[in-house]
């Protein structure tokens, strides 16, 4: 039901009363010098703003098969095809001379996944080169989501979440916070979530934290069946929203950044639960 997400009616009530409070206040008692007003004033605005924020309306769901909606809205910062390159380590591996560490993004073994597509923990990935694709690429599409876009994540397809891991730099509690709009904010604090669809293909989705967002609210947890365009949680203020899918299933004809398109000078404007992202080809062989 449209109107304000989970944890946006205590703030923009709270707000709303001390600004009419204020100005009750200043008209009926004492102003004191027109300060009164102006504050209440500002929490007015400050109540709207957090109005704007918290929204949450309705979408219209696609009803076609074999897609996958957008689970943010934003803008498409790039669509690329990448492949595993590592992945994080068991306690064993970790005993091994072979491991790679990061000061900033922690320790790699440099070695993916025996099946880098069942998203089995984190992995590190590089850009596939034309002519050099293979069967276990996948494709991740980056949505960058500034502090007016509306902030409430939606799933992607009708599923089951299937893990859900809270990431932060090496040795940190919390962050680091770059801004979304950079690659590097690839790194940042973050929630990776795991969804098994009906056809048993999974999909990875990262919701990262940004400069000014650095509270991610999952609203779902593990084993939980979601419908398509299902709201799943949030990212508070300006924040980044990856999703990585079978390349071999799925193709994307969206414009990024990447792109160069005048026209789409920061890419095209996707909206959660209603823009189609992904589109199956067809392929269903590993």
């Amino acid at each position: 039901m449209a109107g304000l997400a989970h944890g946006g009616h205590a703030p923009v009530f709270m707000m709303t009363a001390m600004g009419v409070s204020a100005l009750f206040v200043g008209a009926l008692i004492d102003p004191v010098l027109g300060l009164v007003p102006l504050f209440g004033i500002s929490c007015l605005m400050m109540a709207a703003f957090l109005v704007n924020f918290w929204r949450d309306p309705d979408r219209a769901i696609p009803r076609e098969q074999g897609i996958l909606v957008s689970p943010a809205d934003g803008h498409v910062m790039f669509v690329r095809r990448e492949r595993a390159t590592g992945r994080r380590p068991s306690k064993v591996e970790m005993e091994q001379q072979e491991i790679n560490s990061d000061a900033l993004t922690g320790d790699w073994f440099p070695e993916p996944l025996a099946e880098p597509l069942s998203f089995a923990t984190e992995q590190r990935y590089e850009p596939v080169a034309k002519g050099e694709e293979g069967s276990f690429d996948v494709l991740r599409v980056a949505v960058f989501m500034s502090p007016l876009d509306v902030h409430v994540n939606r799933a992607p397809e009708k599923g089951v979440l299937e893990r859900l891991e809270h990431r932060a730099g090496k040795g940190m509690k919390r962050g680091p916070f770059a801004p979304a709009y950079k690659k590097e904010s690839q790194y940042n604090e973050r929630v990776r979530s795991v969804y098994r669809l009906g056809d048993d293909t999974l999909i990875e989705l990262t919701q990262i934290s940004g400069a000014l967002a650095r509270t991610i609210v999952p609203w779902i947890g593990k084993g939980t069946e979601v419908r398509r365009g299902q709201r799943i949680g949030m990212i508070r203020l300006g924040s980044r929203v990856d999703v990585r899918v079978p390349a071999h299933r799925y193709t994307c004809d969206l414009i990024s950044a990447e792109s160069n398109d005048p026209a789409f000078p920061k890419g095209a404007f996707v909206q959660a639960g209603s823009t189609v992202m992904f589109r199956s080809n067809g392929d269903e062989e590993e």
